[in-house]
């Protein structure tokens, strides 16, 4: 079963190969969504500052009827936080915030602020601030896994040189028509373990013929084919729901595709319209390498 399986990261640490993402689920609904989560099966349940969710999905870590030990707990420090004081001050917040005496991951968001993503600035040097305030925080035992999401390569080159504790994880836009191989090669030559977020391209792959006509042949939906594709490229898959009946199905992985299929699946056309979530940085075109 899915749920039970994990990836090792460098370090030791045991990373769920599926987990519950939380983004656009409302502050008051988080709690409930994780509970209905863990009661499925599920032990990964992801947020950031940047969601606006973290009490509520803290309380539901809190209420859910499981020891903490048996959960893993994983947060994002706000992309605009570009400092070690501000960055340091965040992660007490947000274990404030959760009612939580630790986190089992923690991450720099994105390598810049979104209102400058992937513009000339690079931040290198404030990143390396930030880090080192998660390694400070991983060594006072307030976070386990230190890692960072929407990094590229250069950004990674320029981060591992000043590392303490190198990043253990990288979460990144990750799906059919999304897939950059050459960064998923570079993650693990630096034994980076890749975490995709959006795995269905926020839903928009539920549009693509080609996609649903895969599943199809697999006897699965195209939701149930997305995620399967992110985790056989060896990544951890992050699909973002408040219906129970969806991380229901999303986890039903009782398949394998194909070496030609995931072949044909990473060449498709490189996807662009996000539709309405176009908006976002994340989604706005803005290439990932």
């Amino acid at each position: 079963m899915i749920l039970k399986e994990t990836y090792t990261l460098a370090g030791g640490a045991k990373l769920p190969k599926l987990g519950l993402g939380t983004w656009f689920i409302d502050d008051g609904k988080a709690a409930e969504g994780v509970r209905a989560a863990v009661e499925l099966g599920y032990r990964f349940l992801d947020t950031a500052q940047a969601y606006g969710n973290e009490r509520g999905v803290g309380e539901g870590v809190r209420t859910c009827g499981l020891p903490r030990e048996e959960l893993f707990v994983a947060s994002k420090v706000a992309a605009e936080h570009k400092s070690y004081d501000a960055a340091a001050k965040s992660i007490d917040e947000t274990l404030e915030k959760m009612g939580l005496s630790y986190l089992d991951q923690m991450m720099i968001h994105s390598p810049q602020p979104w209102a400058e993503f992937r513009a000339e600035k690079r931040y290198f040097e404030e990143n390396r601030e930030v880090w080192r305030a998660l390694e400070d925080a991983q060594a006072a035992g307030k976070v386990r896994v230190i890692g960072v999401s929407n990094f590229l390569q250069d950004d990674l080159e320029s981060l591992l040189p000043a590392c303490r504790v190198r990043p253990m994880v990288n979460q990144i836009l990750l799906h059919i028509g999304r897939t950059d191989q050459t960064l998923l090669d570079f993650c693990e030559a630096q034994e980076i373990r890749v975490e995709a977020y959006s795995p269905i391209a926020h839903g928009e792959a539920l549009k693509n013929p080609a996609i649903s006509k895969m599943a199809e042949k697999y006897g699965v939906t195209a939701p149930q084919l997305c995620i399967r594709y992110v985790i056989q490229l060896g990544a951890a898959a992050l699909p973002k729901t408040a219906d129970p009946d969806h991380m229901r199905g999303n986890a039903d992985m009782d398949f394998t595709i194909s070496d030609a299929d995931m072949q044909t699946l990473s060449s498709m056309e490189r996807m662009r319209d996000y539709g309405e979530f176009n908006i976002f940085p994340v989604f706005s075109g803005k290439p990932l390498a």
